[in-house]
């Protein structure tokens, strides 16, 4: 399956120079998640594709070319993977909320849009899925 520009999620309106965001995304990644309201769906795991993009607010510290200065993707998509381990599922909608919930813990992330796609529902669609904008409000 070749990847389109459809399945981009583009960087949210927030990023701007002058408020020091970066952007730390992840680009599909795709999971064998156990989602779905049907009974077919609760008896084999489904693959879904995710993708991050999370607005960071960049530090008064500077990087000084140390990890503990960012929010590390790789620590981002274990947190994924986490939460898709956890076991089923009914929503794409609840899955990317949880995701959003727990990447806005970090209090470095002003902001972070999640996209949640099921692969292998419709035979003539490349995807079916959900895509949600959060906010950190502690921010």
């Amino acid at each position: 399956m070749t990847t389109t520009k459809l399945n981009v999620v583009h960087p949210l309106p927030i990023a701007d120079a002058r408020r020091a965001v970066r952007h730390v995304f992840i680009r599909d990644l795709v999971l064998k998640c156990s989602i779905g309201v049907h009974g077919h769906e609760r008896q084999t795991d489904q693959r879904v594709r995710i993708n991050l993009d999370l607005a960071v607010q960049e530090a008064d510290l500077g990087l000084d070319d140390d990890l503990r200065n960012v929010v590390c993707y790789e620590d981002v998509a274990n947190t994924v993977r986490a939460i898709v381990a956890r076991g089923h599922v009914n929503l794409v909608e609840t899955l990317a909320e949880d995701i959003a919930a727990a990447c806005l813990r970090d209090k470095y992330i002003r902001s972070l849009r999640v996209r949640v796609e099921k692969l292998d529902v419709f035979a003539d669609a490349a995807s079916v899925g959900v895509e949600i904008e959060r906010v950190n409000k502690t921010v």
